[in-house]
């Protein structure tokens, strides 16, 4: 028989194994109900990790955990129970994203998801939210009146090279059907026996440089001495007066019918002078001429016969440039006004639309002058001012591009600055003046009428140009936080069709000029980029003209210095052009550094689309800034 013996357990040893069993079911059960959740953030423009991002886990109990990103761009939360919870990027320095997870018993270990793509904010221009990514109540409505804006500038542009555009297909069909002899050219032949009489008016002040040059330029006319008139209309307050007095006094001792007429007063400044002479002009036509321009000795010849035809008030010819090739700068200018003496003017002609004077290098017949009202001195482009006035009358302008007359082109940034202000707001003083007679004309067309307005109204494409670039500033911001209006900023591309019918405008002005078409294009494109640019830097100072004439805002009719150099070796300085830093300028270098900064920061963060915009609006503030302030610094330095 087999006796079973049994033997009390030992205590201790009870309690180590109830131990160990308690542990290992605790650490069973942890490890059922408390996992890990890991993943990474990238950029989505970059595509690289993104380091110390601001992460944060909504657990399915409403309580929350809070991790960085480490340098891998990897975020890890440890001890995170069973269930339904949320993943949120709550740094203020990105854009909002989340991602829904839900743990199970499968999950041995824990939960990793796959890479959450983040876009930065440009948080240094305009913060929409408040520093946890909420949404103030008014910004989306801000960012819809901002995206309102910015396409109507994108519009407004659209329409102006638009009708550019039409400018440019008038004068390419007008010389084609020239060139094919379905346009007879009736060019009227001059014959010195039945010519009119002729005053030329010289309105100067203060040309000391050029003074003498066009007095004796004009004095050479190849015209009947008995038909020949001189005025030089010297407003000048400083020793031009005695250099103008002494050459008139040599050139009529020459036989020449020539009077110095000389203004203490200034009233009205250019068209004071122009108005206060009509009573001692002696000619059936009056040609004007500025001091800096040296018109060809057959000049009355080539434009006289016109007016053959009763209906012409005015015969304008083509601007040329005796110092294009002094520096880059004088280069662009000639390359701006060529498009417009070629393809606006031309264009103009060709298809009958209203045309103007360009206050010097043309000739007027008296009666029109007269029959329109005169010379009226409340504007400052009271060349302009009378062109319309005289062609709502009835009178026909007759343009001749082949006719040119040479003239000095600014070579500085100030002079040039103080020209581009006078042309700009006196434009758009006529406007103001002008836009309700042209609606209301009988016997204009409808087309005249609109390319009137547009003609009268074009300055103002600068303050659109300006308004655009500071708006698309916020517009980069928008379109990073507000996806529901990403549709309306695909219409930047209207940007792109203006520039295109722009090239298209300008293109033809330089073809006609050259012969080897390939690689004159490739130029032309350089050059096309080039004027933009210094355009596009040059709308600061442009658009404060404009509003100022739009303001009524009066200045006096500032002169553009004369130089009387054609290289930079002539150049020893000059007592007229003498400027100091102004606001303007000020401006323009803070400009400069804006959208400089915004171009470097969009390149590093790969968001390219405005990039080449911002880089042109850069190196254009930049250009105009330095020129500026180098011309300044050596006026300072030689004095």
């Amino acid at each position: 028989m087999r006796r079973y013996i049994f033997q009390k357990p030992n205590t201790s040893t009870m309690r180590i194994a109830a131990t160990l069993i308690f542990v290992l079911m605790a650490l069973t059960s942890f490890g059922q109900n408390a996992k890990y959740v890991k993943g990474t953030i990238i950029d989505s423009k970059t595509e690289k990790p993104l380091e110390n991002v601001k992460m944060q886990l909504v657990l399915e109990d409403s309580s929350t955990k809070e991790v960085e990103t480490d340098a891998n761009g990897v975020y890890t939360f440890k001890d995170v129970p069973l269930g339904r919870h949320r993943i949120k990027v709550i740094d203020k320095t990105y854009h909002k994203a989340f991602n829904d997870i839900e743990l199970i018993g499968k999950d041995l270990n824990g939960y990793t998801q796959s890479e959450i793509e983040i876009g930065r904010k440009v948080s240094w221009l305009l913060d929409w939210g408040d520093a946890y990514g909420q949404e103030h109540y008014w910004s989306h409505w801000v960012s819809k009146l901002i995206v309102i804006l910015y396409f109507f500038c994108l519009l407004l542009i659209l329409f102006y090279s638009i009708l550019q555009l039409s400018l440019a297909i008038a004068y390419v069909r007008n010389k084609y059907q020239k060139k094919r002899g379905k346009i007879e050219k009736n060019e009227p032949v001059y014959d010195p026996a039945t010519t009119p009489k002729v005053t030329v008016q010289l309105p100067m002040f203060n040309e000391l440089y050029v003074a003498e040059r066009i007095i004796e330029t004009v004095a050479a006319f190849e015209y009947p001495a008995d038909k020949f008139q001189i005025q030089v209309l010297d407003d000048s307050t400083d020793e031009t007066v005695d250099v103008i007095a002494k050459k008139v006094a040599e050139v009529a001792a020459r036989g020449v019918n020539i009077q110095h007429i000389h203004r203490v007063d200034r009233v009205g400044y250019k068209a004071g002078a122009l108005d206060a002479a009509m009573d001692r002009v002696e000619g059936e036509f009056i040609a004007i001429f500025d001091a800096d321009f040296v018109p060809d000795k057959d000049f009355l010849q080539k434009t006289m016969p016109y007016f053959q035809d009763d209906n012409v008030g005015v015969v304008q010819t083509r601007w040329g440039h005796i110092n294009k090739k002094y520096s880059i700068l004088t280069e662009l200018q000639a390359f701006g006004l060529n498009g417009h003496f070629a393809i606006e003017q031309g264009g103009r002609n060709a298809s009958g639309h209203f045309i103007n004077f360009n206050g010097t290098g043309g000739v007027w017949r008296k009666k029109c002058i007269e029959d329109a009202g005169g010379w009226e001195h409340d504007t400052l482009t009271e060349d302009l001012d009378l062109s319309y006035r005289a062609q709502i009358k009835g009178w026909r302008f007759q343009y001749l591009e082949d006719v040119i007359a040479p003239a000095e082109l600014p070579i500085t940034m100030s002079a040039l600055k103080s020209q581009q202000h006078r042309w700009m707001k006196g434009g758009a003083e006529c406007f103001v003046k002008m836009w309700k007679t042209i609606i209301t004309a009988k016997g204009v067309r409808f087309s005249d009428r609109i390319h009137g307005l547009s003609h009268l109204f074009n300055s103002s494409v600068f303050i659109f140009i300006l308004l655009l670039s500071l708006l698309s500033l916020p517009i980069l911001h928008i379109k990073d936080s507000f996806s529901d209006l990403n549709a309306f900023l695909v219409w930047g591309a209207i940007f792109l069709s203006s520039t295109l019918f722009l090239m298209f405008y300008y293109w033809h002005a330089y073809r006609d000029k050259t012969k080897n078409i390939p690689l004159s294009f490739v130029r032309f494109v350089a050059r096309f980029f080039q004027f933009l640019i210094v355009s596009m830097g040059l709308a600061l100072n442009n658009t404060v003209a404009v509003l100022e004439g739009y303001l009524g805002i009066k200045s006096s009719f500032v002169r553009t210095p004369k130089f009387n150099v054609n290289v930079k070796s002539e150049f020893k300085g000059n007592k007229y052009d003498k400027k100091s830093i102004s606001i303007l300028n000020i401006g323009e270098g803070l400009l400069f550094l804006l959208f400089g900064y915004t171009t470097v920061n969009r390149a590093i963060y790969g968001d390219i689309g405005m990039v080449p915009f911002h880089l042109m609006l850069t190196i254009g503030y930049g250009l105009v800034f330095f020129y500026s302030l180098g011309e300044l610094y050596g006026r300072k330095a030689k004095g």
